[in-house]
């Protein structure tokens, strides 16, 4: 029930995140819903068909739907509201990202996934929704820039995996894993923590012009 209720919560704040950023583009209330659902479930959606989780439980279980219309409906209204706190969507996108990293995970081991695996499907569960969000609003995906996105994620997943795979508490892990991917993209944030990017120089970039 505890992890049931941590994915339902992810659902609700990816859902918050991706109404707010097509308030931002300025779409109507069904597109807007439509980005909000698309943001909440496409990580979980492809995790489940990887893994063999079928149907998906996004599909299966009328709250995922329930939690991501009541999220669009709630950004979509309180736009003003929401657009007061600072980088809304990225807070937002910040805890559906810590929640679905413990979730996730959680779930490929149950369905007998190596910790290794277990974690690339955390992972995958983490990015999926902030991609397509961004996709449909046509920005470039966050998680292919140098921000620690996919890293935070990661990090978050692979200590849940590794937890699971010293025969730790489940609980004290999980909480842990949600600590350090919270943490990582926090800092990205507010902190401009980020991944190296290649060095162009002015003379491969007269080349390339």
């Amino acid at each position: 029930m505890l992890f049931d209720a941590m994915d339902l919560a992810a659902t609700f704040v990816f859902a918050i995140s991706g109404a707010t950023r097509g308030v931002r583009r300025r779409l109507d209330l069904f597109g807007v819903l439509v980005v909000a659902w698309v943001a909440a479930v496409a990580g979980g959606i492809a995790r489940d068909l990887l893994i063999g989780a079928v149907p998906p439980a996004a599909i299966a279980d009328w709250r995922y739907l329930a939690a991501a219309v009541v999220a669009g409906l709630l950004g979509f209204f309180a736009s003003d509201a929401i657009a007061r706190l600072k980088t809304p969507v990225l807070l937002f996108d910040a805890a559906g990202l810590c929640l679905f990293a413990v979730t996730g995970t959680q779930k490929a081991l149950a369905y007998g996934l190596t910790p290794v695996m277990a974690a690339m499907m955390g992972m995958i569960t983490c990015i999926g929704g902030g991609v397509a969000r961004d996709l449909l609003t046509l920005q470039v995906p966050t998680v292919l820039r140098s921000e620690l996105y996919a890293v935070a994620a990661l990090a978050g997943a692979g200590s849940i995996s590794l937890g699971f795979w010293a025969s730790l508490p489940i609980l004290p892990t999980a909480l842990f894993g949600a600590a350090l991917c919270l943490f990582l993209r926090l800092m990205s944030i507010y902190r401009g923590w980020r991944l190296p990017i290649a060095g162009i120089t002015n003379k491969s970039s007269k080349e390339t012009d």
